[in-house]
């Protein structure tokens, strides 16, 4: 654990997301954006896991926990949770914390947190991954319903988030439920990388970026991009996930440049190096915050109409069906031969990224925070 120099000032919050640190995902930005760095948004007694190998390096305020044993099912989960409890409890004086801030509903760290700090108020945020792995793990929706049941505020940054997890948790108190869309950083939007200008296309540069997981949708990207033409694919993902990906790829005859697993200044350059991005999840996204930081960079974005994307988007990028080729074959050479279709979609693009910047999220948990405090 890195402990703290001194407790930053104005009331804490006590948060924990069970990953590694160094893990990939959108969550993990948002984690590190809101609740780390040397003026956090929130202040926060921020913790993750301790990644196995090298640590990767850590920005100012995140807390690592060695506790080993992450898992999902019962009994080594009860067993896993009571080790959280544990480091945590060393690690914690309660009396500092104001408020809790529960990083998902499920998995161990929720029910750690819990146990850990019962009397004080708890926001459950959702994040998406959560509502999956309850509908495909019994213990872990147990565990969400039983903090949609505990928790003082339910945080939804998508409308139909709320939707799924009363599908999952029908005795959720809807009162309880609040919209606060997650953000992208203030400086993207206020300083974007340059374009460099584009020479007359005679074919799109197309960006995948992000972790290649199954409801990601990669496997119909490629199996539907393999028979079209006048499209180049670059992907910017884990590399381990990048190589199980290759063999599909081979066997599609689809050629992708990997970027590798890109820093966010990095990803942000890449996008200015590209003409779409492509987003083929195949179930839900809480807000597809690579979208949004995707847009804010001038890249137009290609996405599959999926709970969350369709909200968070809508009319500001182009909806497509990943699953069929013909489809994205047509919606694909409408972008690339249409005059000033993507102008007119990077233009959108801004405007739609301008509206989730991430201080208003932090503003807006913070005012939460305070009204149950």
């Amino acid at each position: 654990m890195s402990p703290l120099a001194s407790p930053p000032p104005g009331p804490l919050a006590a948060t924990f997301l069970d990953l590694p640190a160094g893990s990939p995902g959108g969550s993990v930005e948002l984690f590190l954006d809101l609740y780390t760095g040397e003026k956090p948004l929130i202040p926060a007694r921020a913790f993750m896991l301790a990644p196995t190998g090298v640590r990767p390096r850590l920005p100012a305020g995140l807390e690592l926990l060695s506790v080993p044993g992450k898992c999902l099912e019962s009994p080594a989960f009860g067993r896993y949770v009571a080790a959280l409890r544990t480091s945590l409890t060393e690690a914690l004086d309660a009396a500092q914390i104001s408020v809790v801030h529960l990083q998902h509903l499920a998995f161990g760290a929720t029910p750690a947190l819990m146990q850990t700090l019962p009397a004080h108020p708890r926001i459950a945020l959702v994040h998406g991954t959560d509502l999956l792995f309850a509908e495909t793990h019994h213990d872990q929706l147990q565990i969400l319903r039983e903090t949609a049941r505990a928790a003082d505020a339910i945080v939804v940054p998508a409308g139909a988030m709320a939707d799924h997890l009363i599908k999952l948790a029908p005795r959720t108190d809807r009162r309880k439920i609040t919209h606060i869309p997650w953000g992208i950083p203030d400086r993207l939007l206020t300083d974007p990388p340059a374009r460099p200008p584009r020479a007359p296309m005679s074919y799109l540069r197309l960006l995948y970026a992000g972790r290649l997981t199954a409801e990601k949708g990669a496997e119909a990207l490629v199996k539907s991009l393999a028979p079209v033409q006048g499209a180049e694919l670059s992907i910017a993902a884990p590399r381990a996930q990048f190589h199980a990906l290759a063999p599909l790829l081979h066997r599609a005859g689809v050629r992708a440049r990997y970027l590798g697993w890109l820093r966010r200044p990095q990803l942000w350059k890449a996008f200015t190096e590209h003409d779409v991005l492509v987003m083929p999840s195949t179930t839900l996204e809480a807000m597809g915050l690579v979208a949004l930081e995707a847009q804010a960079c001038g890249l137009p974005v290609l996405y599959q109409p999926v709970p969350g994307l369709s909200e968070t988007l809508a009319a500001s990028a182009i909806a497509t069906d990943f699953t069929h080729s013909a489809a994205l074959a047509r919606d694909l050479d409408r972008l690339r031969t249409t005059p000033g279709l993507l102008s007119a979609i990077r233009q959108a693009g801004y405007a739609n990224a301008a509206r989730y910047p991430l201080s208003v999220t932090g503003e807006t948990l913070t005012d939460l925070g305070h009204q149950l405090t």
